[in-house]
């Protein structure tokens, strides 16, 4: 997808300078490594849900922003296909949705998705909410200008399992991730693990 990964790496670097220790996990992307925070580079969806399983055991807070692909190729070839039929077929499977499978393992961990929509934001991010066992979701409309992916900008909908809701209106991704980060914090304190770890 187009995903520049600015959205990830605000929030990582958000987190850094209130305190947090941060491990940021990230597939391939052109920006400069957020100082002070722990990095792991991934490259496929089923590397991201191995290294976010095994990391997310030790958080209080998960927030995944990567819009991983839902499909991958059934199969893989080592070759090049060559173009000597008139037509080609690609058989695709689904990856492991990794939110879902850290929603079964959570524990008291909180845990943050975003909803990247193209029609009926609302609805679709709320299913999602409660589909995922989520936390809060951060929502927002790709096909608004200035909103979504590779751009400097964002526009979101923060939406908490108890149906709270905040409009944000367009903000720099910096701006945006403090926003996140603050909602996903308070949600933190709440669940006592602020007090655990004191």
């Amino acid at each position: 997808n187009r995903s520049s990964g600015r959205m990830g790496y605000a929030l990582a670097r958000a987190a850094h300078r209130r305190g947090a220790d941060v491990t940021l996990v990230t597939g391939p992307v052109s920006l400069a490594p957020p100082r002070g925070c722990r990095m792991v580079r991934v490259e496929t969806a089923a590397e991201m849900n191995e290294v976010m399983r095994a990391h997310a055991v030790a958080s209080d807070l998960v927030i995944m922003v990567a819009a991983v692909a839902d499909y991958r190729a059934y199969e893989a070839v080592d070759s090049k296909i060559k173009k000597d039929k008139a037509g080609l077929e690609l058989r695709l499977e689904r990856t492991e949705d990794i939110l879902t499978g850290l929603s079964r393992a959570r524990g008291k961990r909180v845990l943050v998705g975003f909803a990247a929509e193209t029609n009926d934001l609302i609805n679709n991010a709320i299913a999602k909410l409660h589909a995922k066992g989520l936390d809060l979701i951060v929502a927002n409309d790709v096909t608004e200008e200035g909103s979504g992916f590779d751009t400097e900008t964002n526009s979101a909908v923060l939406i908490d399992r108890d149906g709270g809701r905040e409009t944000t209106g367009l903000l720099p991704k910096t701006e945006l991730a403090e926003r996140i980060l603050t909602r996903s914090l308070e949600l933190v304190s709440a669940a006592g693990l602020v007090a655990e770890r004191a």
